[in-house]
């Protein structure tokens, strides 16, 4: 990581939702959601909320041998987005402890707040991180 990465890095990203990122479209093998409202799905927006956060930090890794995964994550779904309109997320870092990233984060829609909260990432080296995932999935192919 570079000497940049401190508190106060701050980043704002936009996104037009699309149909594909509505409730029916997260789990289109399940019953339960296709018959849900086609409004911005909550597992998308947390996904829109990361998205934000490694743009944030990119700049200040070693990126791509460094990259961050989430661990924790903490935030509100206040309101429905339908698709065609644009959401917005600003983070800001909070905190750097080690390899550990703390976040706030919050989404609106143009028209509503819909999220806020925490985000945390933590800081792998992705060699390092894809070695042991390997490792994992050939254990339990072994077992």
């Amino acid at each position: 990581m570079k000497d940049t990465l401190k508190p106060g890095i701050r980043y704002e990203h936009r996104f037009v939702v699309p149909q594909n990122k509505t409730v029916p479209a997260l789990y289109p093998e399940a019953e339960e959601f296709l018959v849900m409202p086609e409004v911005f799905a909550t597992g998308f927006l947390v996904g829109f909320l990361e998205w934000a956060c490694m743009k944030a930090v990119n700049p200040h890794l070693d990126w791509p041998d460094e990259q961050t995964v989430g661990t924790h994550i903490n935030v509100s779904h206040e309101a429905a987005t339908p698709p065609g309109l644009e959401v917005t997320a600003k983070v800001e870092l909070l905190a750097v402890q080690k390899r550990l990233l703390v976040f706030s984060v919050e989404a609106h829609d143009g028209v509503d707040v819909i999220s806020r909260g925490t985000h945390e990432r933590y800081i792998i080296d992705k060699q390092k991180f894809d070695a042991k995932v390997g490792d994992k999935l050939q254990s339990r192919q072994t077992k």
